[in-house]
């Protein structure tokens, strides 16, 4: 079925022939499935191994088991009614004879290539390859897929009698299935993966299940999805480089000073607080991404507070425990460092949590060395939180609990899925496909490197966070309880920068501009381009996104953001003006980690070389 001179089609661009997805060698075909089938087992192994020494238990509450119990809750609701059932089926129907009626059309034009009824939503990468279109067969799985996956948030959306928690749930696993179950994760629906297969005679899938079989091994018997090629880096090489000193350890935290790069400073140190459920080097990822340098360069005395990558002897480390020997000892430390009390202060998602709450209870207790606080996507009201929820109701936090206290603290691999969960589309299955399927080694990326560089949960500090924050939502509401003390936020005065980004998808844009009328004081709410890392990763001389500023963080938030100036580029510059109208323009020399103090090592120190 060759094409006219004059339709206009390239030599490439004809529809595909049967031969490609022919095997041509069938004896070395089946040795390859043999090999691959060999290297399956092994994988199997790796899995059950662990599992039959008991290191290795799965619960009964696990997210499989909760999506079965959210889908049969939807079941529930459109099954009790028949004309409600009658209507969404007779919609499914309607749409696969839609599909199928498209593919009679196409077989009855002799296989040309024709316009489908239903197409991939813009920037969907999946159905990229041409056989998508004018294959027939191709074409026909990618519109059933597309007809079904539709059909299936419909429901979701248009199940008014669910709660919102159960619906939010629903949404999500929908979401879940739909990504795992595309034609493209499968070798015999995927056109690509179809010819590459046939080309090599499998030796792609030899190559995919033995690197299966590794990552299971290095999950030591959980999936340990490689996103990078992880090899090209280690940290202190490449990967957080910025130099500076060790000049404070706790057991939970090492406190880091970096060296000078101007002659003068501003006269308030700068402390850091980063999350602890990731690693702080996501803040100095190399010299051109690094917020830490830049800030260093723009005369901040920086201090960093690198959290411990926790095991059995953390776990009834709560979050007063974080509070008094990570930020507090910060505060310590800095005053020991450079003889300055007074001190700006930045925490970055759960980090500035903490800081939020830990500023609650400073200012009971009258310490006050804090004078301005900055958030990175840091949620302080939890009525809007994300997709995370989805994590969070009674039974699952209690199962946590449970896996918990088995060890003294949660795997790195478990937070690690879950995040990946919420962007499943981007960060589990295309790596699946790469790695297992075409039997490819990722590249080389230092953001994935970091993302997979996985830290435990301290099981008294997740517990607190999981049942305070996302369940109770206890900080906002002036009923957490810190030290003995109830806490609130408005007793927070001290000037506040709250930035947010707006493509968030753990901290949502929405959920930290309500959070902002807690705070007792002036807030200055912000929000930048892209999501929860690029968004606050943005140096100036990448001249990417955008952000806004507008009035008083009040109101409807789209509102606020209808008239919110928009301004081209990096917020930093922006925060930084920011801080120096906060304090006087008073300049300070210079200050050297370890001229008042004894240093324990260079940056980025121990603590955060410990991985899981």
């Amino acid at each position: 079925m060759s094409k006219t001179p004059n339709s206009g089609k390239a030599e490439d661009d004809r529809p595909s022939t049967v031969e490609q997805y022919l095997v041509k060698d069938p004896e070395r075909f089946a040795l390859n499935m043999a090999r691959m089938i060999e290297q399956a087992g092994k994988a199997a192994s790796a899995w059950a191994e662990p599992r039959e020494k008991g290191d290795v238990r799965d619960h009964v509450a696990e997210p499989v088991v909760d999506m079965v119990k959210t889908f049969s809750k939807l079941s529930e609701y459109w099954l009790s009614d028949p004309q409600r059932a009658l209507e969404a089926q007779t919609r499914l129907f309607s749409g696969y004879m839609t599909v199928w009626a498209n593919s009679i059309q196409r077989l009855s034009d002799g296989g040309e290539d024709a316009e489908g009824a239903f197409k991939p939503e813009p920037g969907d990468k999946r159905f990229q390859d041409p056989e998508w279109g004018r294959n027939a067969f191709f074409d026909f799985l990618k519109q059933a897929y597309l007809v079904t996956s539709r059909w299936a948030n419909d429901l979701v959306e248009h199940a008014d009698g669910l709660d919102e928690h159960t619906r939010h749930k629903a949404g999500f696993y929908v979401k879940q299935v739909s990504n795992a179950i595309s034609p493209s994760n499968f070798v015999l629906t995927n056109p690509e993966l179809f010819r590459e297969t046939i080309a090599s005679n499998g030796e792609n899938l030899v190559r995919g299940m033995k690197m299966l079989a590794e990552d299971i091994a290095a999950g030591k018997g959980d999936l340990k999805l490689r996103q990078a090629d992880y090899s090209s880096f280690e940290i202190g090489k490449n990967l957080a480089t910025t130099p500076g000193k060790v000049v404070g350890r706790s057991d939970v935290a090492e406190i880091l000073q970096y060296d000078p790069a101007t002659e003068t400073v501003l006269k308030r140190p700068l402390l850091i607080c980063p999350p602890w459920i990731n690693k702080f080097y996501i803040l100095d990822l190399n010299p051109q991404k690094s917020f830490i340098r830049w800030a260093v360069e723009q005369g901040h005395t920086v201090f960093v507070i690198s959290w411990i990558n926790p095991d059995e002897r953390h776990g009834t480390k709560s979050w007063e425990a974080y509070i008094r020997e990570g930020l507090q000892y910060g505060l310590d430390t800095i005053e020991k460092a450079t003889g300055e009390q007074d001190v700006n202060a930045v925490g970055y998602c759960v980090g500035g949590t903490l800081l939020a709450a830990a500023l609650a209870l400073l200012a009971q207790e009258g310490d006050h060395r804090i004078k301005s606080a900055t958030f990175f996507t840091t949620q302080v009201d939890f009525t809007h939180a994300g997709d995370l929820k989805v994590f969070v109701d009674e039974e699952q936090v209690a199962a946590v609990e449970k896996a918990m206290n088995e060890k003294g603290y949660l795997d790195g691999t478990k937070m690690a899925t879950a995040f990946n969960m919420l962007r499943s589309g981007d960060l589990i299955w295309p790596y699946v496909v790469n790695n297992y399927m075409r039997g490819k080694d990722p590249l080389p990326f230092d953001l994935l490197y970091w993302n997979a560089d996985s830290t435990r949960m301290a099981a008294a500090n997740h517990s607190f966070y999981l049942r305070n924050c996302y369940l109770e939502n206890r900080l906002s509401q002036g009923e957490m309880e810190l030290a003995g003390r109830v806490v609130s936020l408005k007793d927070v005065t001290i000037p506040v920068y709250n930035l947010a980004s707006k493509e968030d998808h753990i901290a949502p844009a929405l959920s930290v501009f309500l959070g902002s009328k807690y705070f007792g004081g002036e807030v200055d709410y912000v929000l930048a381009g892209s999501g929860h890392i690029a968004g606050v990763v943005n140096p100036p001389a990448a001249q990417k996104y955008h952000y806004w500023t507008g009035g008083k963080p009040t109101g409807d938030f789209n509102e606020w953001l209808a008239k919110a100036t928009n301004h081209p580029g990096s917020w930093w510059s922006h925060w930084q003006r920011w801080i120096e109208a906060k304090e006087d323009d008073t300049r300070v020399p210079a200050r050297k980690p370890g001229k008042h103090m004894k240093t324990l090592g260079d940056a980025p120190g121990t603590y955060v070389k410990v991985r899981v």
